[in-house]
């Protein structure tokens, strides 16, 4: 039953696709961390910049004292980006964000991560779709217990648009503008040119890949581990290329 909408309510409440990135802790380093973020910020502003981040500590052997994890948020506010919430974890980071009056993210969408960095090493830098602009989502929810074909986007993708083929392939039969996004759960094959960012394997699956006849893309990831290109290199620039993983390393070559 649909509860009865008051016109002289404050505001109406809503669930929907929002955009997060997720900053996974590999040590308690906050100035480390700021630096290491300040550097995503620089090398990817468009997608980095004022981006709601959630931090995730799951990583770490022992869980960090309050004054601690304020530090890593002061970090992650110092870089540029604007600390939302912890990541779920254990009942001990439950009492944590309780404590630091912050929210728990149970789940993110998507992920990207850089393949060419030591896990080791650095703070990996995972986003959500995470980007300053207004969305207009385009989504195709599967009916219950159907069989899914692929996702079909007629027409070109434009700037500040978002289509996600959940469960499914994506097929895009124009161009992907810049600052258009698109995303899929399965594979992603667009016959047009990608100039803005494409997303496979967006729920973990590392068989999917990409497929793009004119390539001029500002990012493309499959299943959380992502390329950001300032310059697309000239043996790639134009042609028609796939993206595919290796491990954890992501891989674009020419068709």
């Amino acid at each position: 039953m649909n509860a009865k909408i008051d016109e002289t309510d404050a505001c109406d409440l809503r669930f929907g696709q929002v955009g997060i990135a997720c900053v996974r802790v590999r040590r308690v380093d906050a100035a480390a961390l700021c630096d290491e973020l300040e550097r995503r910020v620089r090398a990817a502003p468009q997608m980095f910049a004022r981006a709601a981040v959630v931090l995730d500590l799951s990583h770490l052997l022992d869980l960090p004292d309050d004054g601690a994890v304020d530090a890593l948020l002061e970090a992650v506010r110092s870089a540029g980006m604007l600390p939302v919430g912890l990541a779920y974890g254990t009942s001990e980071t439950e009492a944590l964000a309780k404590r630091m009056g912050l929210p728990l993210i149970a789940k993110f969408r998507a992920a990207y991560e850089p393949a060419n960095n030591s896990p080791a090493t650095e703070p990996a830098v995972r986003a959500e779709a995470a980007a300053p602009v207004q969305r207009e989502p385009i989504l195709s929810a599967p009916a219950p217990g159907s069989i899914q074909g692929a996702q079909h986007q007629t027409g070109s993708v434009r700037s500040g648009q978002q289509v996600y083929a959940r469960e499914r392939d994506l097929i895009v039969t124009g161009a992907v503008a810049n600052g258009a996004e698109v995303i899929a759960d399965g594979n992603i094959h667009i016959y047009g040119g990608l100039r803005g960012r494409a997303m496979a394997g967006a729920q973990g699956d590392e068989k999917s890949r990409i497929f793009v006849s004119d390539f001029r893309a500002e990012l493309v990831a499959i299943a959380g581990h992502y390329r950001v290109f300032e310059q697309i290199p000239d043996d790639l620039e134009g042609q028609s290329v796939q993206c595919w993983l290796e491990g954890e390393k992501l891989l674009i070559a020419r068709l």
